[in-house]
């Protein structure tokens, strides 16, 4: 029983999401257990005492609990990391989130600092979002789940995401979407460089 509890806790603080630019853990009691020490986004998945779905704050530390209050419930914790070498310079017809064509979806800025923009988004039934080319790197952190028709590279593809799911869209890729289920939100990381 004892192991049982560790191997639980740890499985919850497992990193979801790992390469050169981040790091991203999903909780889903709001335990840091396993979270490595350093700056990050906070971002709650679901509603719970004191905290609505889509909350984000920065913390200097993200693997120190805040409050109790910010940090109960379901997470997902996004740790940009400091890529080696030479920054990469973004192609020159790449966009920001919200600056491609697009219909039926909304994009409100949270918070920005020097590592990071965060934004919560929102594609409501049937909306869709032109080719583009992203900017940055960027964490998508559903809230929501949904089903997201991809287009890149002359194929198209249905996702099926659901709440705590966590997708990396990095710098220079292009696709275009359209929402092919209910309304979907999201809160996106967008890293600087």
């Amino acid at each position: 029983m004892r192991w049982l509890l560790i191997l639980t806790l740890f499985a919850a603080t497992t990193p979801v999401l790992e390469n050169a630019r981040v790091r991203a853990y999903r909780s889903a009691d709001g335990s840091l257990d396993g979270v490595a020490h350093g700056p990050g986004v906070v971002i709650s998945i679901a509603d719970g005492p004191g905290v609505k779905a889509g909350t984000a704050v920065w913390m200097e530390d993200a693997a120190v609990r805040p409050s109790a209050a910010s940090s109960r419930g379901s997470i997902v914790i996004v740790q940009p990391l400091r890529a080696a070498g030479a920054k990469t310079a973004p192609p020159p017809d790449a966009s920001k989130p919200g600056d491609a064509p697009f219909t039926g979806m909304s994009f409100n800025p949270i918070f920005e600092n020097d590592r990071v923009s965060v934004i919560r988004a929102r594609m409501e039934v049937g909306a869709r979002e032109g080719f583009h080319t992203h900017a940055s790197d960027t964490i998508v952190v559903h809230l929501s789940g949904g089903e997201i028709e991809d287009t890149a590279n002359g194929k198209t593809v249905v996702n099926r995401w659901k709440r705590g799911d966590v997708e990396f869209e990095s710098l220079g890729s292009s696709h275009s979407a359209r929402n092919a289920g209910g309304a979907v939100d999201v809160v996106l990381v967008v890293l600087k460089p």
